[in-house]
């Protein structure tokens, strides 16, 4: 496999979690609650995308294999909370 391959592997592999980060931070204002410190947008969609990168390479790392929808649905779990904790949503 040449690098061009290996690329477009490595980017097909991250391309759910750069989506479910990048939709949930677009979509913090219109479901977290308003108060509290927050942080800036490209804060919370690092934080998104690298909790989102870890439950995908464990779900590879676990079946074998990519692809399971049980990673995906880890993988929404677990950004959902990251921005959960992140937005300080448990104090509102």
């Amino acid at each position: 496999m040449g690098p061009i391959d290996s690329l477009n592997h490595l980017l097909s592999f991250a391309a759910p979690a750069f989506a479910v980060a990048l939709l949930v931070t677009l979509a913090r204002p219109l479901i977290l609650p308003v108060g509290g410190q927050r942080l800036g947008w490209w804060s919370s969609f690092a934080l998104n995308f690298a909790a989102g990168l870890l439950v995908l390479a464990a779900g590879l790392w676990y079946f074998g294999r990519d692809g399971k929808m049980a990673t995906y649905a880890a993988l929404v779990v677990a950004v959902a909370t990251v921005q959960w904790l992140s937005g300080r949503a448990w104090r509102a």
